[in-house]
């Protein structure tokens, strides 16, 4: 892994009572709950989304998640991983988070989207309709500390050798995700200007 950049001053950008966005399983609106209240037991399902940034070597932005998140924190996961707001479309919470997460303005691009659940212990689960983007950038990158415990950009060779050496050390959705885009989206990871 090769790290860019250095961590940014600690900024509280995630509320344990922020309202998501919960949906059935066509992704239509049937109410809100605060984020802590959705994760817990088997979780609510939610609208949710995961941005993978590349930069122009082709490398992609990992992070590994601050150690005090309710779910997984410690695991390492894709640049960017959040909830939109009420109110909000899932692209501009995407946009947003990039520059709260990790201090990047960059347009995102919609891959595809699939619900998910993955249980974590007895803490609680996330069970989410996961909205999937990429991003290109060459800027520098600042890892929010409040979120993001450490950061480093992974050629997808050593991405794919790491998820089959060491798979518990990543997020479940992340071992979703990251094949997916592999085998049916990297023409457009390759050739950003073919995204709509």
């Amino acid at each position: 892994m090769n790290a860019s950049s250095s961590p940014a001053e600690p900024r509280i950008v995630s509320f344990d009572d922020e309202p998501l966005i919960l949906v059935d399983s066509d992704d239509n609106v049937i109410g809100h709950m605060p984020k802590a209240e959705a994760h817990l037991g088997a979780g609510v399902l939610h609208r949710a989304f995961s941005i993978f940034l590349f930069n122009d070597n082709g490398d992609v932005l990992m992070q590994q998640r601050a150690e005090g998140k309710q779910l997984w924190g410690g695991f390492w996961s894709n640049s960017v991983c959040s909830h939109p707001r009420r109110g909000e479309t899932v692209a501009a919470a995407a946009k947003r988070r990039l520059e709260e997460e990790i201090g990047v303005e960059a347009d995102v691009h919609f891959l595809y989207q699939f619900e998910y659940h993955a249980q974590f212990g007895d803490i609680g689960a996330e069970h989410e309709m996961c909205s999937v983007f990429i991003a290109h950038s060459n800027a520098a990158v600042a890892g929010n500390p409040t979120e993001i415990a450490d950061f480093a950009f992974m050629a997808p060779d050593e991405l794919d050798a790491a998820l089959a050496a060491e798979p518990d050390r990543y997020t479940p959705w992340l071992k979703m995700e990251w094949p997916r885009i592999r085998e049916a989206h990297w023409d457009a990871v390759t050739t950003p200007a073919r995204v709509g």
